[in-house]
């Protein structure tokens, strides 16, 4: 399982956070980095479209290392093609190729979970596989980066610095494929299930999709899925290039190694402990008593880059500080996105309904991250990150009309 959440995590977080820094670096606008690695969400978008797929052809186990070995040629690919002249074409195809994978990849673990596990096992295991997801994050947007940082400032070679990084993690994820070919268990119950007729196939699969669309305020609950995180899926495509950025153009001139270990190791634990506690918090008294104020700590920190935005600080101090205050506060509310999810989930197709509601969630993420850069590159930073805070407004106003049961969340409830 350690290793398992490990290789499912490390490629999420390098196409969605790293790919950002690393274009950065490279001189692409923030407009381009914003607008194509958005677009990289859409296999998380649409993944319940295929996902049913993995059920149909072949085992899960198959898949998983099969797909591990793939997401390692492709990230070599990438590296091979960061030298190049065209090296932003080619690398975004690589990443879509890891993208398309990585989503194919999590419906097989997760589904592989549930099937290689007892209940009293899932249980026992669920803190570890959450743990190493979560080092699985801090070693491609720490590790990773400041690695790149390190190389590029002792030869002075910005692509070398990439090129052996994203190259170093191709090879860490072939070999992880390798060796769960070789480790993982083989369930009994583990087998393709294209046994039923397409027919019928298609008719189940109709009736899971109308049965969510059927809820009591499915449309207050769509609008919360969508506009929940609209000012921070803004945020955390800039957040990064505002920091590397030089002074004179509005940023804090921040080195890549120094993004690293700000950004992408302090900023990932503030955000665990925020979700940590948030948790706590909801076992023990429920989900509703602590709806607002996560809605609270989840969007108002963002006032913390407008105030970095205006002053440019020199210490690093109050940059750390700002950046360990607003990724804890994202831990702590996003706790109540996750938990709601969980909620509209529930019933006869709760894995079906819950995958819905992920494709909402990274829909949610994709499109407000299209055009943060066009907005940032036409309003500067400071203005920028004002407007993210008036974006979190329609989630503060939707959270009123959400359908919830009091005790939703309470442990033992």
């Amino acid at each position: 399982m350690p290793t398992l959440y490990l290789a499912q995590g490390l490629p999420y977080v390098m196409v969605m956070a790293v790919s950002v820094i690393l274009y950065k670096d490279l001189g692409i606008s923030n407009t381009d980095i914003a607008l194509y690695t958005s677009w990289l969400y859409l296999p998380w978008v649409i993944k319940p479209l295929w996902s049913p797929v993995v059920d149909l052809l072949g085992t899960r186990r198959l898949w998983i290392w099969t797909l591990q070995c793939v997401m390692g040629g492709a990230f070599a690919a990438v590296a091979l093609t960061l030298p190049g002249d065209a090296f932003f074409r080619w690398s975004l195809a690589g990443f879509w190729l890891v993208a398309f994978s990585s989503a194919t990849h999590d419906v097989a673990a997760d589904g592989f979970y549930m099937l290689a596990l007892d209940e009293r096992q899932q249980a026992f295991f669920v803190g570890i596989r959450s743990t190493f997801y979560r080092i699985a994050n801090i070693t491609g947007q720490g590790v990773l980066v400041m690695l790149a940082g390190w190389i590029q400032e002792r030869t002075g070679n910005v692509q070398l610095g990439w090129m052996l990084a994203v190259g170093a993690l191709g090879v860490l994820l072939a070999l992880a494929g390798v060796y769960h070919a070789w480790i993982l268990p083989r369930p009994g119950s583990d087998v393709a299930r294209c046994r039923a007729g397409a027919g019928v196939f298609t008719r189940e699969f109709l009736a899971t999709f109308g049965s969510f669309f059927r809820r009591p305020r499915i449309g207050a609950i769509l609008v919360f899925l969508l506009v929940y995180r609209l000012g921070e899926a803004q945020l955390v495509k800039i957040a990064a290039p505002f920091l590397m950025d030089a002074r004179e153009a509005g940023g804090l001139g921040l080195s890549t190694e120094q993004v690293g270990f700000v950004y992408g190791t302090a900023g990932i634990i503030a955000l665990t402990l925020g979700g940590i506690l948030g948790g706590l918090l909801v076992s023990r008294h429920g989900l509703r008593p602590w709806l607002w104020p996560m809605v609270c700590l989840m969007n108002l920190p963002n006032l913390v880059y407008v105030a970095l935005a205006h002053f440019q600080p020199d210490s690093m101090v109050p940059i750390l500080g700002g950046v360990v205050l607003e990724q804890f506060g994202y831990g702590f509310g996003f706790t109540a996105y996750l938990l709601y999810m969980i909620h509209i989930a529930r019933g006869p197709h709760q894995t079906a309904h819950y995958a819905l509601c992920t494709g909402f969630m990274a829909l949610g993420m994709m499109l407000p991250g299209m055009v943060s850069g066009w907005v940032q590159d036409h309003l500067g930073y400071e203005r920028f990150f004002a407007e993210v805070v008036i974006a979190t407004l329609p989630g503060f106003l939707i959270v009123a009309w959400l359908p919830l049961e009091p005790d939703f969340g309470k442990r033992g409830s």
